[in-house]
């Protein structure tokens, strides 16, 4: 199980906590593909997030399609990491949280 903290930030006003940064983060085994789960063959997509439930793969916030944010808002599962080489962060929806692994060697 990956575990997660949320991430600081000197802006934010009260308290931050993310209630599901302790839940099992290891979704399936699945092959990890360069593409969004749900566009159409050959969209284009600014970067992806797996969803840390179910694997899935959706395009980001700031692509055209936002699978990533439908998921989450359609199957209750709240946590994504990125899927960009190098990136080592998960967002998680329902709270509006930057998460950071607790232990890089974990995620």
């Amino acid at each position: 199980m990956a575990a997660w903290k949320v991430a600081p930030d000197a802006g934010a006003l009260g308290r931050r906590h993310c209630s599901h940064a302790d839940a099992d983060t290891r979704p399936p085994e699945r092959e990890t593909t360069l593409a969004c789960d749900d566009c159409l063959a050959g969209a284009r997509f600014v970067s992806l997030l797996r969803c840390l439930t179910c694997g899935h793969i959706g395009c980001c916030d700031s692509s055209p399609g936002q699978h990533a944010f439908s998921h989450a808002g359609t199957s209750g599962h709240p946590l994504a990491r990125s899927l960009r080489p190098g990136d080592a962060w998960a967002w998680c929806y329902e709270d509006e949280l930057f998460l950071l692994p607790v232990d890089d060697d974990a995620v």
